[in-house]
């Protein structure tokens, strides 16, 4: 894991880490669809999708669709849709007035160069010069990010809550924080629905903080998380380039700690980061049972606009097993699912979100406002897909979702 060596005890737990119809009422349209390889037809999973030159968009679920809101405005705009490795897509939204339109991007085309002895530049290098020009490559002035957040907990085989949020995400830059584990940005929410499974009794094997603060947290780029010893740096591996958008991209792996890194060749922008790490840590104690961190997995995507780097989404998975605290045996596991999906950017701004506005520093479920289902209708959120057939039924063994919106405020 990158950051682990920097955490203190409470965020290193938490990193521990296409187009069909249109349906236009008022002035809004809302592009459905679903994106897949040409040549395979595999659905590809967080495709970002959006306007040219805009900073609208959304991304695919893990079944290549996706449902896309916009104002009426962007009819005569060109969409398009981009993904690592493919070429990308591009229509007019005019043009796209077919139904059960299913989009056939292709992989790349474009010569990449080997690695040569003219171009030496080892994975640790690559990720130093990327490390020193974050300042340069990311946002240098004030800016708003409009996202939807989620999170799903699951209790042994069966998903036992939801919470969403749509939030306004302010930061006034990517400079370097003294304190790597204190939250720089100020988060306005503006809708928050969750299921009845937050009165569960499971949900206390939960995180009561803020979850949304922490997975800010997670952003390794914005926090500089990454490990500064030699060591480190030499064990990262140049794996064969690939490209993305007709532009050459690194690709830098480190197979002890499981991460990859996608840096933009020309700029040295990094583009995208995963990793995965498993554990036995311990984390406490609850009614006669201990907890220890078994697994994470984390996702940090960027997007340019205007030629700065911005947050696209960030999500992170996390696995706490419960054992009997006398016999160590396993009574239970429980999981964490996250997502911050960013819908648009607003950049160099002057607005700016008010103590008053913030959110507070406790759960979110606890700061929750009247179901607005008109807004929902016409937010851009995560597409529910068939894979999420089973999460659905878990949550609604009591009652439909919508009736649980409404009834939890």
């Amino acid at each position: 894991m990158l950051s682990c060596s920097l955490y203190n005890m409470k965020y290193y737990l938490a990193l521990f880490c296409a187009l069909s119809s249109f349906a236009v009422t008022a002035q809004k349209l809302t592009v459905s669809g679903k994106v897949v390889d040409k040549e395979t037809r595999e659905p590809l999973p967080f495709a970002s999708v959006g306007i040219l030159g805009k900073s609208i968009g959304t991304v695919t679920n893990l079944q290549g669709e996706f449902d896309f809101h916009l104002n009426s405005e962007f009819k005569d705009n060109i969409f398009a849709i981009n993904m690592l490795g493919y070429k990308t897509f591009e229509a007019p939204v005019w043009a796209l007035l077919t139904d059960s339109l299913v989009i056939q991007i292709e992989k790349s085309t474009v010569i990449l160069d080997e690695v040569v002895v003219s171009d030496s530049l080892k994975g640790g290098d690559i990720l130093h010069i990327a490390l020193l020009k974050i300042d340069e490559n990311y946002p240098k002035n004030p800016y708003v990010l409009e996202g939807f957040y989620r999170d799903l907990k699951k209790v042994a085989n069966t998903y036992v809550s939801l919470l969403e949020a749509a939030v306004s995400i302010y930061d006034e830059d990517y400079k370097e924080p003294r304190n790597k584990f204190k939250l720089r940005e100020r988060v306005a929410l503006k809708e928050v629905r969750r299921s009845i499974g937050y009165s569960s009794k499971f949900t206390s094997f939960f995180d009561q903080g803020n979850l949304l603060e922490d997975l800010l947290l997670h952003n390794s780029i914005r926090y500089r998380h990454f490990p500064e010893e030699d060591e480190f740096l030499k064990q990262l591996t140049r794996e064969k380039d690939t490209d993305f958008n007709n532009r050459p991209v690194y690709v830098i792996t480190h197979k002890l700690d499981q991460v990859k890194l996608l840096i933009d060749k020309k700029t040295f922008a990094i583009l995208h980061l995963e990793d995965e790490n498993t554990s036995d840590l311990f984390v406490g104690k609850k009614r006669g049972l201990v907890s220890k961190l078994v697994k994470v997995k984390r996702v940090i995507d960027f997007k340019a606009f205007e030629g700065v780097m911005y947050l696209n989404y960030l999500s992170v998975n996390s696995q706490i097993n419960w054992f009997d605290g006398e016999t160590n045996d396993l009574k239970f596991e429980t999981e964490l699912n996250q997502i911050l999906l960013i819908n648009s950017v607003e950049p160099n701004t002057s607005k700016k979100i008010g103590l008053g506005q913030k959110m507070k520093n406790y759960g979110l479920q606890y700061q929750d406002q009247a179901y607005n289902k008109a807004f929902w209708d016409n937010y851009n959120v995560l597409k529910e897909s068939q894979l999420d057939k089973k999460i659905i039924s878990d949550l609604e063994r009591e009652q439909s979702l919508e009736h649980q919106f409404g009834d939890n405020h």
